[in-house]
């Protein structure tokens, strides 16, 4: 009725040809050529791990990058990677500097869950795509009372703390010390 007469109002978008889509991010086996870094702070935020054979467990970890990757889209400082094409990485043993070529980032936070009774334990870190170095990590224990909460809770400090990082380590590699440059 009115709701379908009101949707043909809108214009619909142009469907996308099934070739034009990859099914996978480059990897250095191909000859395509990764994306470029870009200028700005860029992340790709990988699938959290379980370490656990309980699927209610990959869900809640799977929630997590993805509430991770919703909420650092919203800063228009970073340049962050969709959540199919992080996704694709979903594996452990991942190399962090393949992954940060293959999808042109500068930066990219894994993690992992872990739980144990009615506590959880979220350990993230934000490692340099470059060097394989880590930039920043911290471990957060929780109790599970409120699952949606806790999400939004360790999303919200991780997202705070990944911004700042991102942010200043941007704006240190824009200063100088030369003179010429000023």
């Amino acid at each position: 009725g009115a709701a379908a007469t009101i949707w043909s109002f809108y214009p619909q978008p142009a469907p996308i040809p099934p070739e034009a889509i990859s099914k996978k991010a480059p990897s250095a086996e191909t000859s395509e050529k990764p994306p470029p870094v870009p200028e700005q702070p860029s992340i790709a935020v990988l699938p959290f791990q379980s370490f656990s054979e309980d699927k209610k467990q990959e869900y809640f970890s799977d929630g997590m990058s993805e509430d991770l990757i919703t909420d650092l889209s919203k800063n228009t400082d970073m340049f962050v990677i969709a959540r199919n094409s992080s996704f694709s990485f979903k594996k452990s043993g991942v190399n962090i500097i393949e992954v940060g070529a293959a999808l042109g980032v500068a930066t990219v936070l894994e993690g992992s869950v872990r739980k144990a009774g009615n506590r959880i334990r979220i350990n993230a870190q934000l490692i340099d795509a470059q060097s394989g170095g880590h930039i920043w990590a911290e471990r957060y224990d929780r109790d599970m009372d409120d699952i949606f909460a806790l999400q939004d809770e360790i999303t919200e400090k991780i997202v705070a703390a990944l911004a700042a990082n991102l942010i200043t380590d941007q704006e240190k590699s824009r200063q100088t010390s030369s003179v010429e440059a000023y």
